[in-house]
């Protein structure tokens, strides 16, 4: 049966919470710890699935949307369950979903995918789940689950259609997953949203760290393909931790993930210097900030919103030293695309204009429309395939000298997801 599109839902719990009582409440057979936010949500995620396994947990992980493959938002132990165990468990609950559906009303496509990822952690079975939101929080399928952890990431404009038209309002739906008796790790917020997430975490009586105060970077410097850092968490401070991630953003996402894995810990004893060097020293966040090729340096960046651009400009500024960057950007046509080229434009020289997979994608011409304001027509290429696209950079960046001569491919999840395969990255 048919689910709809995957940004199209109804803010209700009514339907999961009846197909979690039907498959036997799996969400409640291990601890979660719960991750919300603008940005820096799969990061986050990353990083504390790394934290856990270096704990020798068997850690479950849900996040979204994926790069490539719809089982990337479903890992067991650091890895995608197989396509073999993705249609094992979408069978064991497919008479589930008819029930639900002719009982209660149609579940969703992330309603789907969220009860697929209960199941099989509950199955599995694993140690932890570490549960993205997928959009919000009050409403948001995955808040079914009482986080015993609840992480907050920055807060920002996106997704105003569905959550609301300020700071104030998407905030209140992200503070949703903060639950009564739990930790609430809160990166730093801008000061409206912070006053939302700790007036809840008071109402539910939530024990609350924030980034700045109870956990945060104490310092950090940049090292050869990422960062070293002093971070101070809630039970210790780890010295130099190297983060092979670029940007202030990525640090602060670490620091809010080891608050969270403390949290979670019992007793007072810091999980040791060892263990957190270790475990961040094998963090990989695909997609964000990415280098997948060189001669010239391709970059790949899912930034998608003002927020999320700003901290990718910011780390890309100070970490790699450009003195020619030309971006490949294609974007979804419901986004701030205005305040995105706006903060691109001080650092890239050129930008060709394309896009990507997705039916909500901008059209080239309204792209190259809203960029020719922004960059001037010279400045600006169209390009209607993201293929041709990428071969017209990586040439205009031949033109540069050949060690400081980049390509940045970004606007979207699905615009790197769709370079990640025509580039053949990793996966």
């Amino acid at each position: 049966m048919r689910r709809g599109v995957e940004w199209d839902f109804t803010p209700t719990l009514d339907r999961i919470t009846a197909l979690v009582e039907l498959l036997g409440d799996p969400h409640k057979a291990y601890p979660i710890i719960h991750v919300a936010g603008t940005n820096g949500k799969t990061s986050t995620a990353r990083m504390i699935e790394s934290l856990l396994r270096e704990r020798n947990l068997r850690v479950g992980r849900f996040t979204s949307p994926h790069l490539n493959s719809m089982r990337e938002r479903i890992s067991v132990d650091g890895a995608p369950i197989s396509e073999e165990r993705f249609a094992e468990v979408y069978e064991d609950i497919a008479p589930y979903l008819e029930i639900i559906d002719a009982k209660v009303g149609k579940l969703s496509f992330f309603e789907v995918l969220t009860g697929m990822a209960f199941a099989a952690f509950a199955d599995t079975p694993v140690d932890v789940a570490v549960i993205e939101t997928g959009m919000g929080g009050t409403w948001d399928a995955t808040n079914v689950a009482d986080g015993t952890v609840s992480v907050i990431t920055p807060i920002s404009l996106d997704h105003t259609d569905y959550l609301g038209p300020d700071v104030e309002t998407i905030a209140g739906e992200k503070a949703g997953i903060i639950k009564a008796k739990a930790t609430a790790v809160l990166s730093q917020q801008p000061l409206q949203a912070a006053e939302v997430l700790m007036r809840r975490a008071a109402e539910v009586g939530a024990t609350v760290a924030r980034e700045g105060l109870e956990f945060g970077v104490l310092h950090r410097e940049l090292g050869m393909g990422g960062q070293l850092l002093q971070l101070k968490g809630l039970k210790g401070v780890y010295e130099e931790v190297f983060l092979p991630l670029y940007g202030a953003h990525q640090a602060s996402n670490a620091a809010s993930a080891l608050a969270a894995v403390e949290a979670l810990s019992a007793g007072d004893e810091p999980l040791g210097d060892d263990l957190v060097r270790q475990a961040f020293a094998q963090a990989t966040s695909p997609g964000r900030l990415e280098v997948v090729r060189r001669g010239p340096t391709v970059v790949l960046d899912a930034a998608h919103n003002p927020g999320g651009m700003e901290a990718s400009v910011d780390a890309i500024s100070e970490s790699f030293g450009f003195t020619r960057l030309i971006a490949v950007v294609a974007v979804m046509a419901d986004k701030d695309v205005d305040t995105i080229l706006e903060l691109l434009e001080p650092i890239v020289e050129e930008i060709v204009v394309t896009r990507n997979t997705s039916p909500r994608s901008m059209s080239p011409e309204d792209l190259a429309e809203k960029a020719e304001s922004v960059f001037g027509a010279e400045r600006v290429h169209e390009v209607p395939r993201l293929d041709d696209a990428i071969d017209l950079a990586v040439g205009l960046a031949d033109q540069g000298d050949e060690f400081g001569s980049g390509v940045l491919i970004t606007g979207s999840v699905v615009t790197v997801g769709d370079a990640r395969v025509l580039l053949k990255a990793d996966r």
